[in-house]
C-alpha cells in the first residue's frame, strides 16, 4: 500500500472505530506547524480472498460506512476477485446492505483478458479530470471490447441465478465431506462460487499440500493462506460439474488420511 495507510481487523467494528479516532486527531507537533490529520478513506474487501475467504458482516460495513460519512471521508471496496458475480450478486458489496464512493474492479471484467476499472460516484467521481491519470494501456480497444462482451453476457444471460444455485450445491457437498473427515476440515465459508474450506489446526497438512493432493484427482483448486483451500469455479459450471470435483476433493482427501 501507499504511504498514509493503516491496518484494522477484519469484521471488528470496535476497533475501526478505535483506529478512525486515532487517526482524526491531529498530533500536537502537526497542529503547531498548522496541518490537520484526517480520515481520508477506509478500503475493505467485502469478502477477503486472499486473507482466508472471509466474508464481511453487514454491522461492520455499515459501521464503515457511518465512520467514512461523519469524517467527510470515501469508502472504498476492493471488487477485483469478488465482483462480476461471483458472489451471486453483481458486486460483492450488495452483499452488505452498503453503497460504496468507489470501487474497483479486474479480473472477471475481462473474461481473461487483461484489464482493470475503478467506478466512483458522488464527489468522488469527479476527481479525475481528461490527462489527470494516464497509461500506455487505459482503454484498449481490445480490453473493453473484452469487457463490454462479458457485460452483455451477464447482462443478457441469468449468469447469477447459475451462480447461487452451484454455490448452494458446492457449501452442501463441502459441508458433508467436512463432516466425514472432522479430522482435516472444519469450517465452510464464502458467497456464491468463491467458497473456502478451513484446514485444521492438527490435521497435519497445509491448504498448499491438500491442494496437491486435488490435482493428483484431477482437480485444479488454489489456497487461500496457510489454512484454508479455496474453490472458484467458473461461473457457469453447471451441476454435474460440481459434482465430479466433490467426489475428486473428497478422494484427495479419503488418500490423506488413509
Amino acid at each position: 500500500m501507499v504511504r498514509g495507510f493503516r491496518y484494522s481487523p477484519y469484521n471488528d467494528e470496535e476497533a475501526l472505530k478505535k483506529l478512525v479516532e486515532e487517526i482524526n486527531t491531529t498530533p500536537e507537533e502537526d497542529a503547531k506547524a498548522g496541518r490537520k490529520r484526517g480520515l481520508a478513506a477506509i478500503m475493505l474487501e467485502p469478502l477477503q480472498g486472499e486473507g482466508g475467504i472471509r466474508p464481511g458482516t453487514p454491522s461492520f460495513f455499515q459501521t464503515a460506512r457511518s465512520l467514512c460519512d461523519q469524517s467527510g471521508a470515501l469508502l472504498m471496496c476492493d471488487e477485483v476477485q469478488v465482483g462480476m458475480g461471483r458472489s451471486g450478486s453483481l458486486w460483492g458489496h450488495q452483499q452488505l446492505g452498503v453503497t460504496p464512493d468507489v470501487f474497483t474492479s479486474a479480473k472477471a471484467l475481462g473474461g481473461g483478458v487483461p484489464i482493470g476499472a475503478m467506478l466512483a460516484r458522488g464527489e468522488a467521481a469527479d476527481v479525475f479530470g481528461p490527462g489527470d491519470h494516464a497509461s500506455t494501456y487505459g482503454g484498449n480497444p481490445l480490453a473493453c471490447a473484452a469487457g463490454l462482451a462479458v457485460a452483455t453476457y451477464l447482462s443478457e444471460n441469468d449468469v447469477l441465478s447459475n451462480v447461487r444455485a452451484r454455490g448452494e450445491q458446492l457449501s452442501e457437498g463441502l459441508e458433508k465431506i467436512a463432516k466425514k473427515y472432522p479430522s482435516v476440515l472444519g469450517e465452510v465459508r464464502g458467497w456464491g462460487l468463491l467458497k473456502g474450506v478451513a484446514i485444521r489446526d492438527d490435521a497435519g497438512c497445509t491448504a498448499a499440500e491438500l491442494v496437491g493432493d486435488a490435482m493428483k484427482q484431477g482437480l485444479l483448486l488454489v489456497a487461500a493462506g496457510p489454512s484454508v483451500v479455496r474453490f472458484v469455479p467458473p461461473l457457469i459450471v453447471n451441476e454435474s460439474e460440481i459434482d465430479d470435483a466433490l467426489k475428486r476433493f473428497e478422494a484427495a482427501i479419503a488418500s490423506r488420511v488413509s
